[in-house]
């Protein structure tokens, strides 16, 4: 029986163990996930009578494409390796894929479901291109068919419309950084006013690029507005589902970009047509409609009614002159017969016929009887021609009285 130190044994178990298992793909389910600052990955594969300890060096994890999260069913492959400072044994995972569905597949799934729950998705965001375009910018690789399809679209439809192509990779790993820089500073290039960003079909793997939440992101913040064309038609992409319009296929998205020149032509034409018909038949109708008018009395002959007015106004005239001098004889008839009454009437009048009337000096009371005046009393006695100034020698009161 061999005589072993802890050190010697935990030795023996990991060369044995090691040496056993170099490489294996075990099924479980992932439980308690955790993930260092280092990118290092830490978790529990289990099924439902065993489980196992699992790393995922950063290397290995910065390649998956989609999420991991507690509770999902995944395939691992790798080597065992026993940790000898724990004394436990642990799966060293290089590769990870979802149980039922393709890494890519689940990926595609998991950032579905998060931009829409963000709304990025949603109609109401999506803006309008621009009906005549003043510049298009493309966003795709120069050496794909997809870029000379748009081209040869573009220049077909409307001959001289200005294209800029800003050159990026489609496919592999630099492709989506790219992509999603060269969205972010289109709005730079002078009078770009719409956007086209895809490439050709291929396989998830080769589209890949257009499911990276990166470009997603790009496509969403883009100020100028983006249409999406990647793949053929039964191709849907994250970019699809952002983009303000997703075009079937690259041909497709320069044909909606911009329209037929030679179709607006011709129907500037037949506006231009139809306005001078119109015209030519407004100015005929009014023609006859001024014909009509020139044959009226009153525009025949424009005097004849101005020279009855005159009339009409010059007697209107000599008729208020004439009432208004009947209205003033009257009125100073009137006013001499009111001027006769009041001058009958007026003391003065009686003056002239020899009486007088005296007042009080001062007061201006004016004396009606012998017992309202005292002897030195001074007086004023009004005549026709003045007034007389005396005063009171004596007072003799009528006996008969």
């Amino acid at each position: 029986m061999p005589k072993l130190t802890v050190s010697q044994l935990s030795d023996c178990l990991r060369e044995i163990v090691e040496m056993a298992f170099p490489r294996v793909i075990v099924t479980g389910e992932i439980s308690g996930l955790t993930r260092a600052s280092s990118g290092h990955v830490y978790f529990t594969l289990k099924d439902e009578a065993s489980q196992i300890k699992a790393v995922m060096w950063r290397s290995s994890a910065i390649k998956l494409k989609f999420d991991l999260r507690d509770g999902l069913a995944v395939e691992a492959i790798g080597g065992v390796e026993v940790y000898a400072p724990r004394g436990q044994y642990q799966l060293m995972v290089e590769r990870l894929t979802p149980q039922g569905i393709g890494p890519l597949e689940l990926a595609f799934r998991q950032l579905h479901a998060k931009l829409a729950a963000e709304g990025l998705f949603d109609v109401a965001r999506k803006r309008p291109l621009p009906r005549f375009p003043k510049r298009i910018a493309v966003i795709t690789s120069p050496a794909g068919a997809a870029v000379h399809d748009i081209l040869q679209i573009l220049l077909r439809r409307w001959p001289g419309v200005n294209v800029v192509v800003v050159p990026v990779p489609v496919q592999g790993s630099e492709a989506a950084p790219k992509i999603a820089a060269a969205l972010g500073m289109v709005h730079r290039l002078p009078d770009v006013d719409v956007v086209i960003c895809g490439r050709g079909g291929g396989s998830l793997e080769d589209l890949w690029a257009f499911n990276e939440e990166l470009v997603a992101r790009a496509i969403a913040q883009c100020r100028i507005p983006v249409i999406s064309a990647v793949g053929h038609e039964t191709d849907v992409t994250i970019a699809d589902l952002v983009a303000d319009q997703r075009a079937l296929t690259p041909s497709e998205a320069a044909e909606r970009v911009i329209p037929v020149k030679a179709e607006w032509v011709q129907h500037l034409d037949q506006l231009r047509d139809r306005l001078c018909s119109s015209l030519v038949g407004l100015t005929n109708s009014r023609r006859k409609e001024l014909e009509q008018l020139k044959k009226r009395r009153a525009l025949a002959k424009p005097l004849e009614q101005i020279h009855r007015f005159s009339r009409e106004l010059d007697d209107l005239e000599a008729r208020l002159k004439q009432g208004w001098k009947r209205k003033l004889a009257s009125l100073s008839a009137e006013l001499e017969s009111a001027g006769r009454a009041l001058q009958a009437l007026s003391p003065l009048a009686v003056l002239e016929r020899g009486f007088s009337i005296s007042k009080r000096v001062p007061g201006g009371d004016l004396i009606q009887s012998v017992n309202q005046v005292q002897v030195g009393d001074r007086l004023a006695t009004l005549v026709a021609d003045g007034q007389i100034l005396s005063q009171v020698l004596q007072v003799d009161a009528d006996d008969d009285q």
